[in-house]
């Protein structure tokens, strides 16, 4: 156990698997209470058994970011039970994929219900409670590679990721202006090992019924030749949730492996 982030509270949304648990277990292991969010009930609720096991604190609370009434009563029962929010990690997202030409309105909308709106949602809700501890506070917003670059058949998906990049940026500038202490940073992992490879390669590849192998995609694009895991992209998290990054805000942190040198 760490203290890069003790004493501070951190929600996480999309908690229960991938990269937010990834972030969950890493914010806890570093002395934060972290507030696991997600619809995957039983994960979610594992998640937070296997921080409290490892010393660490959390609760799990079942949350669809697509909600604001949902949001607003996640950060009422946060000041309720903890008087305080420092850390807002907005992770939740899904990817729907394939031709722009066969893609559904529905499929359009709910991508950008999670992936954007989701985000919107939860900075409107948090920063209020930030700004009332008097300490700032730090907003990690994942994005993806796909939001600084096209990709064919993920229009949707980029478009989402994309949104996230900018909305960051605009946020950070207006929390700066208003000398708030609160910092807002976006992450844009690459090819990292999480469930949400599952439904890309149905898109990329259809009729696929198993995820790709990222160890040869990674091998063939990555210039350091490996996948990153969640943790790889947990650490960035960590580093601009602490005050170590206390003097960086509107920034795009790209953990890739240098995927996007190419």
């Amino acid at each position: 156990m760490g203290d890069r982030v003790k004493g501070k509270v951190a929600l996480v949304t999309g908690g229960a698997s991938g990269i937010g648990r990834g972030c969950a277990e890493k914010l806890a292991a570093e002395g934060a209470f972290v507030v696991v969010t997600d619809i995957q009930d039983a994960l979610g609720q594992e998640v937070v058994a296997g921080i409290q096991k490892a010393g660490g604190k959390a609760e799990y609370v079942r949350q669809d970011v697509t909600q604001e009434d949902v949001w607003a009563d996640v950060v009422a029962g946060i000041k309720s039970r903890h008087g305080r929010l420092d850390i807002l990690v907005n992770n939740a997202g899904i990817g729907i994929g394939g031709s722009i030409l066969d893609m559904t309105l529905e499929a359009w909308r709910r991508q950008t219900a999670i992936n954007l709106d989701g985000v919107f949602l939860g900075v409107k809700h948090s920063i209020p409670l930030m700004r009332t501890s008097g300490d700032g506070g730090s907003i990690v917003n994942i994005s993806s590679v796909a939001g600084l670059k096209g990709s064919a058949n993920l229009a949707g998906y980029c478009a989402t990721k994309g949104g996230v990049r900018l909305f960051t940026k605009a946020v950070a500038l207006e929390c700066a202006n208003a000398k708030d202490g609160i910092r807002v940073n976006s992450v844009h992992p690459g090819l990292i090992e999480t469930p949400i490879w599952l439904t890309v390669q149905e898109a990329l590849t259809p009729g696929a019924n198993a995820p790709p192998d990222l160890d040869a995609m990674s091998a063939m694009a990555v210039p350091l030749g490996v996948k990153g895991l969640p943790e790889d992209i947990a650490n960035g998290v960590l580093w601009l949730s602490s005050d170590e990054a206390r003097y960086v805000t509107g920034m795009e942190m790209v953990i890739d492996g240098g995927l996007m040198l190419r």
